[in-house]
């Protein structure tokens, strides 16, 4: 909705002049901010961009207000001294609703915005830029396929499967998001989306278990759901509350908690479900398969599953190897915490969220792109799905006091990582780079 007002006196030919300059700069401006906010890009990075761009181009009278799911841009070219009033203003309020992650269309209206600082792009460019950028297509269908069934693949491993377990993750992966795309995506509302896919996978993976295929049926599953987990609104939503964004960030955090809602949702009604028409609750528990426990492997099973995880979120190819590395190290500091140092998981995962977050903050420079891009895929391998998978077993089964404690353990889990990134997220731009162009 755009509103342009004037005043009863007409503008002069100098004043129409700058209204429509007005217009045109805070609609470009609006247009940066719609295709970052759509693709997830936290609220600071939107209206820091936004402000950027109108600035560049004279126009410093721009406010912007942005939501998680709506941006108000206002201005006035000019105050008029005799009728006490404005020659023109401009208002445009955008509603945007929460959809699928491209991050590498953040990246490339971040680097945009630094071309228009930088005097390399007009006003015309910025614009034809911007709609372009807009238009580019996601990753192809079959590539986000694979992207799940690796990426399902390699957090099977990092869970405790043993590779029969991760053979079977990696079938439903691909299954499931071949599912995502052209069921789920097109058909379904996001409630009842969620819920079918998680309710997908379960099926799929206690149906290869039923056939014989694969050892560890928990582990499988915590393999299969984990491209499901909502890890860009929960890292988003904490990254907002940081920036003292409340109502955006607690707008993310709660669009995050019904995606793990509806995980258990569809978790539960595969194993009620189940256990109907063969006499009762499948008895599973705990393991960690040998031949995938060492460090090397586990490492290697982190980098492949958050270099999986980098493709669907849409970061850019020469990205997927560095985000891979950032989630691995994340990963094995916890490991060597937890097995060598005799630290609590709550620790653990305070410890190497910092990290990751540090560490996506050093990368971010000489790739040149926001460290979220790398954070939102790094921070994956400490996200609690197996603790949310155990809370949901143990509720649907009665256990209360294990289901209880799983989820205790998931939550302090995530308590630690929102810490983690708030800690390493206040340390001082100057001790990663002189500048703030990439940050």
């Amino acid at each position: 909705m755009n509103i342009h007002s004037n005043t009863s006196n007409p503008p002069a030919a100098g004043d129409a002049r700058a209204a429509a300059d007005l217009a045109e700069v805070l609609e470009v401006a609006a247009k940066a901010g719609h295709i970052l906010l759509e693709n997830g890009a936290e609220i600071s990075r939107v209206e820091d961009i936004m402000s950027r761009i109108s600035s560049c181009f004279g126009v410093d009278s721009g406010n912007f207000f942005v939501l998680s799911n709506g941006i108000f841009t206002t201005g006035q070219a000019k105050k008029v001294s005799k009728s006490g009033g404005q020659s023109s203003t401009y208002a445009n309020v955008e509603f945007i609703p929460i959809r699928g992650i491209q991050l590498s269309k953040v990246v490339a209206v971040n680097r945009l915005s630094y071309d228009v600082v930088n005097g390399k792009l007009g006003l015309a460019q910025a614009r034809e830029r911007l709609e372009s950028i807009s238009k580019a297509p996601p990753k192809p269908a079959w590539e986000q396929i694979l992207g799940s069934g690796i990426g399902a693949a390699g957090f099977c491993a990092v869970f405790g499967g043993g590779w029969t377990d991760c053979g079977v993750a990696l079938a439903v992966g691909l299954l499931l998001y071949a599912f995502v795309l052209l069921v789920s995506n097109r058909y379904l509302s996001k409630i009842v989306g969620g819920i079918c896919n998680a309710l997908v996978a379960t099926l799929l993976c206690i149906l290869a278990w039923r056939m014989h295929l694969g050892v560890s049926l928990a582990n499988i599953i915590i393999g299969a759901i984990m491209p499901l987990i909502p890890g860009v609104p929960f890292v988003n939503g904490v990254r907002d509350l940081a920036n003292s964004d409340y109502l955006a960030g607690f707008t993310r955090l709660t669009d995050a908690m019904l995606g793990f809602f509806c995980i258990a949702v569809g978790v539960s009604l595969v194993f009620v479900v189940d256990g109907s028409l063969h006499g009762g609750m499948l008895n599973l528990s705990m393991s960690v398969h040998p031949s995938t426990a060492s460090l090397l492997i586990q490492a290697f099973a982190a980098f492949t599953g958050t270099a999986a995880f980098a493709l669907l979120f849409g970061i850019d190819r020469e990205h997927y190897v560095p985000a891979g590395v950032i989630g691995a190290i994340g990963w094995v500091i916890y490991l060597i915490l937890v097995r060598n140092c005799g630290a609590t998981p709550t620790l653990a995962t305070l410890v190497a969220a910092t990290l990751v977050c540090i560490l996506s903050r050093i990368a971010a420079i000489p790739f040149r792109i926001p460290a979220q891009g790398f954070l939102l895929c790094g921070i994956f391998p400490l996200v609690p799905g197996a603790g949310i998978f155990w809370f949901t077993y143990y509720l649907t089964d009665a256990r209360f006091d294990l289901s209880m404690q799983s989820g205790w353990l998931a939550s302090k889990i995530a308590i630690a990582i929102v810490l983690g990134i708030i800690l390493a997220m206040e340390l001082p731009q100057r001790l990663f780079s002189h500048s703030h162009k990439t940050h």
